[in-house]
């Protein structure tokens, strides 16, 4: 899969292309439902597929700090796009000047001009342009217009809900780590390099990973989930706590796991992925290290359980 990130890089002689257009930044069952849509076109027609999307949410530019954190982070949601069969993604820096771009601009100079598209299809509540001023229909009347195809693509609807990133956005801000994977079509993950931390859990024999700030994948509710790390080709079963621990020292928030029934590891600056399979309990700040220890054991208990180890 090809991988651009301006219209400078688009090569002069990549189109025709069946395209779609939006932040995608959760790859849920819609999406890839739409994602589906787009490369059975793109077949249909003989012609490549291409994502348009953008490398920030539009509300950092439109209103910030009001912009929500997004379910993957840029590495994952290329990879979801290419598991889609995806030939290529533009990645648009949503600038002011972009902002400010009208719709008509937007589909001459990025639709026609650059990717020659032949087929159009977004979903159906899609807003583009200065002002959020084109829609669907504008769409329709500009695809007549120039010659292309054009479709809206219904919401997805899941047991009568309506897949959505926000749906998938409150689920893990309640925990609800199964409805999470259930929208998503997979589990929710958490890829981050390991770094050095306190070293506080080793001292009272639960040596943590810590996982970089900067990790990929939306951290759900603060509090200790049953999972999976994958690191090296293995799967090893794992406890992850999410939080700040400040039953010790308040740090800033950030994924933390302890893998079982494994010793020595040597996790130190490799890229792990967090995989979380059930929810097992909130935060809590705990009196001392007898309390956290006999809690932690318990939690164990119940993650081998959820794990089936």
């Amino acid at each position: 899969m090809q991988i651009w990130n301006s219209i400078q890089d688009v090569p002069g002689n990549f189109g025709p292309a069946a395209v779609t257009i939006g932040k995608y930044d959760a790859i849920h069952l819609g999406h890839a439902f739409l994602l589906n849509q787009l490369t059975d076109a793109a077949s249909a027609h003989g012609i490549k597929s291409v994502v348009v999307t953008f490398n920030q949410h539009p509300l950092e530019v439109l209103k910030p700090g009001a912009a929500p954190l997004p379910i993957l982070g840029a590495m994952q949601k290329n990879h979801r796009i290419e598991e889609c069969g995806v030939d290529a993604i533009l990645n648009l820096d949503f600038t002011p000047e972009l902002a400010a771009m009208s719709a008509e601009t937007f589909v001459q100079s990025i639709l026609v001009d650059t990717l020659q598209a032949k087929s159009v299809m977004v979903g159906e509540g899609f807003r583009f342009g200065a002002g959020a001023s084109g829609d669907c229909q504008t769409l329709a009347s500009l695809a007549a217009h120039h010659g292309f195809d054009f479709k809206a693509i219904e919401r997805y609807v899941l047991d009568g809900e309506v897949v959505s990133t926000s749906a998938i956005r409150n689920a893990l801000d309640a925990g609800d780590i199964a409805h999470a994977a259930k929208l998503l079509g997979r589990p929710h993950l958490t890829t981050g390099t390991v770094e050095h931390g306190l070293k506080i859990g080793r001292t009272i024999g639960f040596p943590t990973a810590n996982i970089s700030r900067n990790a990929e994948g939306y951290l759900p509710l603060d509090g200790v989930y049953a999972g999976w790390m994958h690191v090296d080709g293995q799967s090893l079963p794992t406890a992850i706590s999410i939080g700040i621990n400040e039953t010790f020292q308040a740090v800033p928030r950030l994924a933390e796991a302890f893998v079982l029934d494994h010793t020595g590891l040597d996790l130190y600056d490799k890229l792990v992925t967090l995989e979380y399979v059930q929810f097992v309990r909130k935060a809590a700040k705990f009196n001392g290290v007898e309390d956290l220890v006999g809690e932690i054991n318990r939690d164990l208990e119940k993650i081998r359980v959820a794990l089936a180890i």
